[in-house]
């Protein structure tokens, strides 16, 4: 006879692997590589800087 089956674990395994799955696909999907992030946080300071740079004080 064969060894008994957890089916609970079995289940919340499966469930697990479909989850991370997804997430892959997600990070795949959406995900920016951190140079980028830090690209696009640099030019917006420096706009950002830009305008302040313009701004008419009283």
């Amino acid at each position: 006879m064969g060894k008994p089956v957890n089916l609970n674990r079995f289940r919340k395994e499966k469930v697990r692997a479909e989850k991370k799955a997804r997430a892959d696909q997600n990070a795949v999907k959406f995900g920016r590589s951190k140079s980028e992030k830090q690209r696009d946080k640099t030019v917006d300071q420096r706009g950002r800087d830009h305008l302040d740079g313009h701004k008419i004080d009283d």
